[in-house]
């Protein structure tokens, strides 16, 4: 019998969940919960599965075994915590939660439930950024020494929901959301850990009281260094990881490709892998619950990037370096 997903939140992350589950026959998603009716009804309806406006009500009834949890960022801890304590296992969308206090309290809730735990970081599943990391690890330009990592995305857009924008509610800004992305593929791709953070941001958005920008300087635990630069002003939207070696270079564009330099210029690589990410996310997960293993996002992954990010504020406020929290 195929593993019962229940959806908990409607918003644009969900269609992603579900057409990954249709190509899944291990899986069936049966419901979905949110509390904007008209968001909910419509992706019920698409999708062939029941409505809720409550979640604790769809799990109780519905009694998935996997619950996927897409809600705003401060209400991760109680819904995962409450989700765990009823035996289900969890995908919760990234960032794992506001602080790394909660992701503590998840953590917890998790291993006293015995259930299993990943976290939505899908840098780890584009064929685009596993290429690339093949690659580096195969040692063919040589030794990586620093990373370059670019991404501008207007952030404060209209369609933007206001709780993304307000610090109590997201934990932060551009930095927080986008830039949980750009620590993750730097510490994933170098099987490392961030361990020293200096920061400088800005706060000249026209909504919200979150930072739309940001210059990071990264030391890794493997002795990697890295620059991530971020915009969320207006300008050219841009995604890219620049990999510098002793022998060459690498371009990254997660969701389009990967390029090496030939002869003074980059040449574009064909993928290897053409795989839906949220596909092999997925399969990673029920990997995880086969084997009695943990999944490549664990949360004990996650609460990495979190500490990473208390980092980055804490050095932006105080002007100075900061380590990062790593018990």
């Amino acid at each position: 019998m195929p593993y019962r997903v229940a959806l908990i939140g409607a918003g644009i992350i969900s269609r992603n969940h579900l057409n990954a589950i249709r190509q899944i026959p291990e899986l069936r998603a049966v419901a979905v919960a949110d509390i904007d009716q008209e968001k909910g009804r419509t992706v019920s309806e698409e999708y062939g599965i029941a409505y809720y406006d409550h979640y604790r009500e769809m799990i109780l009834t519905e009694q998935p075994e996997i619950a996927i949890i897409a809600l705003p960022h401060f209400l991760h801890e109680e819904c995962a915590v409450w989700c765990a304590a009823q035996g289900c296992h969890l995908l919760l969308e990234k960032p794992m939660a506001l602080n790394v206090r909660q992701c503590d309290a998840i953590l917890e809730a998790v291993r006293e439930a015995g259930v299993k735990l990943m976290v939505g970081h899908t840098q780890h599943y584009w064929p685009a950024n596993m290429q690339a990391k093949s690659l580096i690890e195969s040692g063919e330009l040589g030794k990586l020494v620093a990373i370059h990592d670019t991404r501008h995305l207007y952030y404060f857009n209209d369609s933007r929901p206001d709780w993304f924008l307000d610090k109590a509610k997201a934990g932060g800004g551009i930095l927080m959301n986008l830039g949980a992305h750009s620590i993750d593929k730097i510490q994933w791709l170098t099987n490392s850990r961030v361990t020293k953070v200096k920061a400088a941001l800005s706060y000249e958005g026209e909504r919200g009281d979150v930072e739309g920008s940001g210059c990071l300087f990264l030391e890794t635990s493997n002795e990697v260094p890295a620059v991530v630069v971020q915009s969320g002003y207006a300008g050219v939207p841009k995604d890219e990881t620049e990999l510098i070696f002793d022998k060459g270079m690498i371009k990254l564009v997660s969701a389009k490709g990967v390029w090496v330099n030939r002869d003074g210029q980059y040449v574009k690589l064909e993928l290897q892998n053409s795989s839906d990410p949220f596909v092999l996310q997925f399969e990673d997960l029920l990997q995880a619950i086969g084997q009695d293993a943990e999944p490549d996002s664990s949360g004990e992954y996650a609460r990495s990037v979190i500490a990473a990010l208390e980092a980055v504020y804490r050095s932006d406020e105080a002007g100075v370096e900061q380590s990062v929290d790593t018990e």
